[in-house]
């Protein structure tokens, strides 16, 4: 049973593009705390909202029932037991005049490692239904040891959508649409908002924070200073060069399919021609030419699939951007601190 096919409504994807996601601030509380909670296991909930115009407004939300762990993980599972749930959390939803309609899907993820086949899958479901449907990622790793709040907002881009849809994601279609591994999933831009309400309570806050801030250094203001970088630095490391791997394996394949193809044409070709010269000396003989589409070489040589390719290029790009991204703000904390400390050069001394 496909959720998203019951609950979605169709639409015809014309109009306004999607220029912005809002999402109301109680939205990303609860994002953040169920994902932090069940960190490092993967977590994934329902976004409800409105899509009005270029926005695609998020109003609410609720978490999906988690995969079972330890004895009863060996019992069976009905299939559509995670169906039949959102579907009950919707009507409870609607009977209580909350907003019900399905724009998207959140899910956690660990160091950035979103881009799989499941989520582009998972897109291509929404998407039967719900054309401008998104996918919101929070990585609360980078949150809880960098302060960073890593939240974004994917969708499927157009392109990508309508080639995989008519099933032209072959070499030679990918050519002639000019389809980059960029091209598969983009970021939209995210804006949180709160109501008036949470405002004021936000400005108390802000308020006491300040009064506290006056007699001395905060807990958070130490965070900032905090100088290891080891741990993520080494993990976003290991998990790029098992993509830089994964790459080299799936550039060995299509190395792999060009030479059994190159193989496969030379040997029908070779095949027509000698035909083509049995044929003639059967007319010279007054017989009647012998076929020239041979049953045997019909079959053509498989061709891998490029998604898997243009996905792992991503992961790459993300992997690299992190890196960068955390360098630099390493970078510059380490200059503050030797420069408090009196200390010219940032650089291991070397032995002599």
């Amino acid at each position: 049973m496909n959720f998203a096919a019951s609950a979605g409504k169709p639409s015809d994807g014309s109009g306004t593009p999607l220029k912005a996601v809002q999402i109301d601030g109680q939205v990303v509380m609860k994002i953040v705390k169920h994902c932090s909670e069940h960190s490092p296991s993967l977590v994934t909930g329902q976004l409800l909202g409105l899509d009005i115009g270029a926005t695609l407004e998020v109003t609410d939300c609720f978490p999906f029932p988690s995969a079972p762990v330890g004895p009863a993980a060996d019992e069976e599972v009905d299939p559509d037991a995670g169906a039949d749930y959102q579907l009950e959390m919707m009507r409870c939803l609607r009977e209580i005049n909350a907003d019900n309609n399905t724009v998207g899907w959140y899910q956690s993820t660990y160091l950035g490692s979103y881009y799989t086949e499941e989520l582009i899958e998972t897109f291509l479901a929404y998407q039967e239904n719900i054309k401008r449907c998104v996918c919101i990622v929070y990585d609360p790793s980078r949150s809880a040891k960098q302060g960073v709040f890593s939240l974004k907002a994917l969708r499927l881009t157009d392109k990508f959508y309508d080639i995989h849809k008519k099933g032209e994601f072959t070499f030679e279609k990918i050519a002639d649409k000019s389809l980059s591994w960029s091209e598969i999933v983009t970021e939209t831009p995210v804006t949180i908002t709160n109501s008036a309400l949470a405002a004021a309570v936000f400005g108390e806050l802000t308020v006491e924070t300040q009064r506290d801030e006056q007699t001395g250094l905060t807990k958070g203001d130490l965070d900032r200073l905090d100088m290891s970088a080891a741990p993520f630095l080494e993990r976003s490391l290991e998990f790029l060069s098992e993509c830089m791997d994964d790459l080299a394996s799936e550039q060995q394949k299509v190395a792999f399919y060009q030479r059994n193809l190159a193989r496969h044409t030379l040997q029908q070709t070779q095949w027509l021609q000698k035909r083509k010269t049995e044929n003639a000396s059967r007319k010279a003989a007054g017989q009647e030419p012998l076929p020239e589409d041979d049953e045997s070489n019909t079959k053509n040589v498989t061709e891998p699939s490029r998604l898997e390719g243009f996905l792992i290029a991503n992961q790459v790009n993300q992997y690299v951007e992190q890196i960068q991204e955390f360098g630099q703000a390493s970078l510059q904390k380490l200059y503050l601190v030797s420069g408090a400390q009196g200390v010219d050069n940032i650089a291991p001394a070397t032995p002599e």
